[in-house]
C-alpha cells in the first residue's frame, strides 16, 4: 500500500496531467518547502523522556504558513508532510491566503498528565521558535488530533514570553479559547464546514438524481465514523438539518440503529460509561469498520487515515462519501468507489472549515478587533429605522419580538458562520464547475486538486519564477 503522502501524490500527479505547466514548476509546487525535524527531553512524572517532533512547511507561495499540530502515538514524517501538502491544497481551494505546514509531536496522550502535556507543549513551542518555525508572518499552528485550544493557549503564552513586545504576538497560533485571543465558532468550524459542503453538494439536482436519491439532507441515512471533535460536530449539524444518523463508531466498536440515534443521547452515554457501545435500543458493532460496510446514503469518515482501503472498498454500500478526516480513504480504495458509482466528496475541500475559521481568527488578533464590534449597534440603528418606515407606510405594527429579529445586527458568530458558509459553498461550485467543463474529469478530487494546482501556480509565475 502507499504511503499517505505517495497517496496525495497521486492525486497531485491526476490533477497536473491535465495542466501544461512545466515539470519544475508542478515539482516545486509538490514538495515540502522546509522539514524541521526535532527530538527533546522532558522531565515527565515517569522521569527524563525524549520526544520526537516535527514541523514541516510544504509550501511559501503564500506567507504565513498555517496548519495543525498533531499529539498521537503514530505521527511519523511521512504523515505531517502529506498533512501538510494536504493544507497548501485545501488553503487554495477555499481561497485563505496561507501556505500549508503541518506539525506532530509522537506521543499517546492518554499516557500523560495535563502537567506533563503541558511542559512537552511549551518545549516543542520553543524548539520551533528557535528555528523561526513559529510567528504570527511565518507560521501559524492549529489544532489538529489530540491537541485543542488548551494546548493552543499555552503555545500561545509560550511564544509571547518570547517576543514580549510584539503587538501581534496572539495571531502566531489559532484555536485558540476566547478569552485568550480566539474566536467564537472555530471549535466546531470544521464540522460545521463539512455539513455547509455535504449540504450544498446534496442540493443538486442532477447529481442526487443520478444517485437516485432525492434532493437535500432531509431524511437521508448517515453513517458517522469518529465522535471527536468533527465527527460530533458534523453529527449534530446533520441530525439538525433532518439527516438519520443510523450508525456511530468509535475506536472501541460501533452502534446501529436503523431508526435513527439521538447524537447528543449517545455522547451522554459515552462520558457515563466511557464507551458508545450498549446504548440502549442499538446493536453493537464490533470490530468499528463493520460500521463503515452498513448500506446507508452517507458515509462521513471523521477520524483518521487509510480506513477505507482496497480490502474493504468493495463492501462500502453508500452513495456518498463525505470526507470529513485527512486521507480516510486510500487512493486504491478510491478507483475501486468511483468504479461502483460513489460520489466522493473529498477531504481537501470538505474539511476546510477549520482553517478558513482559523484565517477569521488570524485577522481578529491582527485588527485587535472583535468582529462585529465596530457595525453591530450601527446596523440595529439602521434595522429600526427600516422598520419604522414600513410600520408607518403599511400601518402594520410589529411586536417587540419581531422586530428584535428583524433589527437584529450580527455577532460576532454570526459573523464568522456566514463567512465560512460562503467559503464553503463558493469553492464548491468552484470545483463542480470544473469538472463538469472539463470532460477529462471524472471527479470531484481531481477537480479540487486541480483548482489548487492552477492557484498555487499562479501565484509562482506572477513572482516570474517560470517566465
Amino acid at each position: 500500500m502507499l504511503s499517505f503522502f505517495e497517496t496525495v501524490n497521486v492525486y497531485f500527479e491526476k490533477a497536473a496531467a491535465l495542466t501544461e505547466y512545466p515539470r519544475g514548476l508542478l515539482d516545486l509546487i509538490k514538495a515540502p518547502n522546509a522539514i524541521y525535524s526535532v527530538q527533546f527531553p522532558v522531565r515527565t512524572a515517569k522521569g527524563y523522556e525524549v520526544f520526537q517532533g516535527w514541523r514541516i512547511e510544504h509550501s511559501h507561495h503564500r506567507v504565513p504558513v498555517k496548519g495543525g499540530v498533531r499529539y498521537a502515538p503514530t505521527v511519523d514524517e511521512d504523515e505531517v508532510t502529506a498533512l501538510a501538502a494536504l493544507m497548501t491544497y485545501k488553503c487554495a481551494i477555499v481561497d485563505v491566503p496561507f501556505g500549508g505546514a503541518k506539525g506532530g509531536v509522537k506521543i499517546d496522550t492518554k499516557q500523560y498528565s495535563a502537567e506533563d502535556l503541558e511542559k512537552i507543549t511549551r518545549r516543542y513551542t520553543s524548539e520551533l521558535i528557535k528555528k523561526n518555525f513559529m510567528g504570527p508572518g511565518v507560521d501559524v499552528p492549529a489544532p489538529d488530533y489530540g491537541t485543542g485550544p488548551r494546548e493552543m493557549a499555552w503555545m500561545a503564552d509560550t511564544y509571547g514570553a518570547f517576543y514580549p513586545a510584539a503587538v501581534d504576538q496572539l495571531a502566531c497560533v489559532t484555536g485558540k479559547p476566547v478569552t485568550q485571543g480566539g474566536i467564537r465558532g472555530r471549535v466546531e468550524a470544521t464540522g460545521r464546514g463539512v455539513y455547509y459542503g455535504l449540504r450544498e453538494a446534496c442540493g443538486d439536482v442532477d447529481d442526487m438524481k443520478r444517485l437516485g436519491l432525492e434532493r437535500g439532507l432531509e431524511g437521508k441515512r448517515v453513517v458517522v465514523q469518529g465522535l471527536g471533535n468533527v465527527g460530533y460536530h458534523t453529527a449534530c449539524f446533520c441530525q439538525e438539518a433532518g439527516c438519520v444518523i443510523i450508525a456511530l463508531a468509535e475506536r472501541d466498536g460501533a452502534i446501529h440503529r436503523p431508526e435513527g440515534l439521538d447524537v447528543e443521547a449517545v455522547v451522554k452515554h459515552q462520558k457515563a460509561t466511557g464507551s458508545i457501545l450498549n446504548f440502549p435500543g442499538a446493536k453493537n458493532l464490533t470490530p468499528t469498520q463493520r460500521a463503515l460496510e452498513l448500506e446507508c446514503d452517507i458515509l462521513i469518515p471523521a477520524a483518521l487515515e487509510n480506513q477505507l482501503t482496497a480490502e474493504n472498498a468493495p463492501r462500502i454500500r453508500t452513495k456518498i462519501l463525505a470526507e470529513a478526516a485527512n486521507g480516510p480513504t486510500t487512493a486504491e480504495a478510491e478507483k475501486i468507489l468511483l468504479d461502483r458509482g460513489v460520489y466522493v466528496i473529498p477531504d481537501v475541500y470538505l474539511n476546510a472549515g477549520g482553517v478558513t475559521v482559523s484565517y477569521f481568527e488570524w485577522i481578529k488578533n491582527l485588527s485587535h478587533v472583535r468582529f462585529g464590534r465596530v457595525g453591530k449597534r450601527f446596523e440595529e440603528a439602521s434595522h429600526n429605522r427600516m422598520v419604522s418606515a414600513i410600520e408607518k407606510a403599511t400601518g402594520r405594527l410589529f411586536s417587540d419580538e419581531e422586530r428584535r429579529r428583524i433589527a437584529r445586527g450580527p455577532s460576532e458568530i454570526d459573523l464568522v458562520n456566514s463567512g465560512l458558509e460562503e467559503t464553503m459553498i463558493d469553492a464548491y461550485q468552484q470545483i463542480r464547475e470544473l469538472a463538469r467543463r472539463d470532460s477529462r474529469i471524472t471527479d470531484l478530487r481531481t477537480a479540487a486538486f486541480l483548482s489548487a494546482l492552477n492557484k498555487v501556480a499562479t501565484s509562482y509565475l506572477e513572482l516570474g519564477i517560470f517566465p
